[in-house]
């Protein structure tokens, strides 16, 4: 796993900014790709401010792309499962998801953010809704692979880390729960 951070962040150093965060980005449509990888490669390249700035501003472009593209396929998908109840209810509860439930579930580290990305596009999410829960919830995951990155088992272990972690998801919730009450009262 060393060598591969290090190639990467030989790789990344050479091209700028621009290559980390299309790394970042491409892990929001390729779910295969290891984010906690190239997060830990941003911030050993970049620094923590700007390494947390690109894989934050990556994810979050290669969120909003999925959705974008995912829910042209909205059609499609209608068309092919008009017919299955469960693919319908699944479809309505999905809609109905509560903008601090969304954020929540984008800022839990080992959630894969590529089937949210879907699933969201696909049900027709609202767009909005998803764009606020993205820009918070990327937040603190962001943060969490910033500290993680390479030795998670050593940062899982150190409880400093963890309380970090816990405010921070607290605090995301708690901000969705604000945000989500600005935006119903429009």
């Amino acid at each position: 796993m060393g060598e591969l951070i290090n190639t990467l962040t030989n790789f990344v150093g050479q091209f700028g900014y621009i290559s980390g965060f299309l790394l970042v980005f491409l892990e929001s449509m390729i779910p295969v790709l290891p984010l906690s990888v190239f997060v830990a490669v941003n911030i050993f390249t970049y620094g923590n401010i700007a390494g947390f700035i690109v894989s934050y501003f990556g994810t979050v472009v290669g969120c909003m792309c999925a959705y974008y593209l995912c829910s042209k396929f909205n059609n499609y998908f209608e068309k092919k499962y008009k017919g299955n109840q469960k693919v319908r209810d699944l479809k309505k509860k999905l809609r109905k998801t509560k903008l601090p439930v969304l954020v929540v579930i984008l800022a839990i580290p080992f959630t894969p953010a590529f089937a949210i990305n879907i699933a969201a596009g696909l049900t027709g999410y609202d767009f909005k809704k998803f764009m606020i829960a993205v820009l918070i919830g990327k937040l603190p995951m962001i943060y969490f692979w910033s500290f993680i990155g390479a030795s998670l088992k050593e940062s899982l272990t150190d409880w400093t880390i963890l309380v970090k972690i816990a405010i921070m998801l607290i605090i995301t919730y708690l901000v969705s729960m604000v945000v989500n009450k600005f935006i119903n009262n429009d």
